[in-house]
């Protein structure tokens, strides 16, 4: 299964798009992070997304993604999908 980490919030529409566009994926396990419940995460997310303040922020594998929009521009130039097939690749038996 491809890995895919996901900072998200309460109330973020982005996070609840983000989330659905990740779930019509094959094989994807999503491992939410919610920096309201979880302000600690809030700086790893910073750490690991440049400087991101933003939610989403999402991460397949250790490659960091960017937001919805990003996914989504992804997605629709056909280049998601690869991406998650090579993270699937990379530790198939423990993908976080």
């Amino acid at each position: 299964m491809a890995p895919v980490t996901i900072y998200t919030s309460a109330f973020c529409p982005y996070c609840v798009w983000a989330k659905r566009l990740l779930e019509q994926k094959p094989n994807v396990k999503i491992h939410e992070i919610r920096v309201d419940q979880h302000p600690e995460e809030r700086d790893t997310m910073l750490a690991r997304s440049g400087g991101r303040v933003t939610v989403p922020q999402i991460f397949i594998g250790d490659t960091h993604i960017g937001g919805y929009d990003d996914m989504a521009a992804l997605d629709r130039a056909g280049k998601l999908d690869p991406l998650l097939d090579q993270a699937a690749r990379v530790d198939p038996e423990n993908p976080l």
